[in-house]
């Protein structure tokens, strides 16, 4: 197999991948809480899942994914402040909080599968396990790392030394982030300690979903549902684990202090993945800002979901990407143009014998462009490198194949290209900005930061012709 690199956010660095026990990988991917309708924000986030899932299966590993559906305990803040989620949510959709989840669960997969993401092997609802979900809190009670208390079940972080260092974190700084009232909480010990299971008193004390435990009828915390179901699923290691970066301070170092507190094993994760924010005119696109767009209002103005897919592709899943109409706009052109130039391949069926130096062509691309997913994910320069071949010399039919082959990691369903699909010949404008401020950069002698912008172009199915500056 093929090397693998990944940027590992627990220890900041690129890292050669080995999983646990080849060539089987266990995946955990931190699904939706389905209190609303998931935005093109979450879109990126699983469209990365699921690159990171093809990138492991064509280069040879069996995958098992796992991801759960929160539909009960996420409270309005990652602390333990406000209400549940779905409750919520029940309360403005005018529905019950199981009418809720169902519509909402089936209209976030549903969403998913427009943007030809491959379903998860394991899909578990928090609701469906809360008897795991007590047996782990047992034994945390048991090992000493939890305590009750009236009003909850609370993990002591003081129990556990290293979790003020996850993804490099100091404790002190997580006391500082946890707010007023959590920090006066009457009967926590710690500031940072958070709650395992709540107890129906007091605020929660009509809340609609609960359930019977040993310390009374309540419901589940957040964070304890990701720990109970990926032991259950995948053991008690697991070789990668998702989210979007929002969960790095909080959510994923409390996943690993429970699930290595209650099986004594670590680490809990080789590998965490996270993606970066989708930006809306450089802010963070998200329900409680009210700036976010769906997946509905895309197809609504006119655009495929696959050229959000694209959209997403052009940027490194670690850094932050900016949505504007306009770069989609410039990312359905250039699917336009991919299709109708791998549709019109795909009628071409005639094939020749290859010239030593195609065969070395053919495979020169093949191999830049696994190299390129193989080194973090690195889409942007695998779409170039997609772009790059079919510009090329090499036979029709064999530009077809590649494409294919290379689809089987992007997911862009190139296969069902029409060849009559007519291309927009007019260049972007956004594109021709990029052109001219490349040009700018060159004739200042950046020539650098001019290459980062013709990568950027040609990631959008255009390229550019240099002429002499003398």
């Amino acid at each position: 197999m093929a090397d693998i690199f990944l940027t590992n956010t627990l220890t900041r660095k690129k890292e050669k991948f080995e999983p646990i026990k080849p060539p089987n990988v266990g995946l955990y991917t931190c699904g939706m809480t389905v209190y609303d309708y998931a935005h093109i924000g979450h879109g990126r986030k699983y469209v990365i899942d699921d690159i990171l899932k093809r990138v492991l299966t064509v280069n040879g590993y069996i995958v098992k994914q796992v991801e759960n559906v929160t539909d009960v305990g996420h409270l309005v803040s990652d602390g333990d402040e406000g209400e549940d989620k779905l409750e919520k949510g029940a309360v403005k959709q005018g529905k019950t909080v199981w009418e809720v989840a169902e519509f909402f669960t089936k209209n976030f997969y549903d969403s998913m599968d427009k943007l030809n993401i491959i379903r998860p092997d394991v899909i578990c609802k928090a609701t469906e396990h809360i008897k795991e979900q007590i047996e782990m809190i047992q034994k945390l009670l048991n090992k000493g790392f939890a305590y009750d208390t009236p009003e909850a079940v609370y993990f002591n972080v003081a129990k556990f030394p290293k979790y003020g260092e996850a993804f490099g974190q100091k404790l002190e700084d997580k006391k500082i982030a946890v707010r007023t009232e959590v920090q006066t909480g009457e009967h926590k010990i710690n500031p940072a300690d958070f709650a395992l299971w709540f107890k129906r008193v007091g605020r929660f004390e009509n809340h609609t979903m609960h359930w019977e435990s040993p310390w009374g009828d309540g419901f589940p915390g957040w964070h304890i549902e990701c720990s109970a179901m990926s032991t259950k699923y995948l053991g008690n290691q697991i070789d990668i684990h998702t989210g979007g970066e929002d969960h790095i301070s909080i959510h994923h170092p409390n996943e690993i202090a429970q699930s290595e507190g209650a099986t004594g094993e670590s680490p809990f994760v080789k590998y965490w993945i996270h993606t970066a924010f989708l930006m809306v005119d450089g802010v963070k696109m998200s329900k409680s800002l009210g700036n976010f767009y769906t997946l509905d209002d895309i197809i609504k103005k006119g655009f495929d979901p696959l050229a959000l897919r694209y959209l997403y592709l052009g940027a490194h899943y670690r850094d932050p990407l900016n949505f504007t109409w306009d770069s989609l706009e410039a990312s359905q052109n250039a699917l336009n143009r991919l299709n109708s130039q791998v549709g019109s391949l795909k009628a071409q069926v005639d094939r020749t014998v290859l010239s030593e130096e195609k065969e070395e062509k053919i495979s020169i691309f093949r191999n830049q462009f696994m190299e390129a997913v193989n080194n973090d994910l690195n889409t942007a320069k695998a779409l170039a490198v997609l772009w790059e071949m079919l510009k090329s010399s090499i036979p029709s039919a064999d530009k077809y194949d590649l494409a294919i082959s290379f689809d089987e990691v992007l997911g862009l369903r190139l296969s069902s290209a029409d060849a009559k699909a007519l291309a927009d010949k007019q260049i972007p404008d956004n594109v021709q900005a990029l052109i001219t401020k490349r040009e700018e950069l060159r004739k200042e002698g950046k020539y650098e930061e001019a290459d980062k912008i013709r990568a950027e172009i040609k990631a959008l199915g255009f390229d550019v012709n240099d002429k002499s500056l003398e």
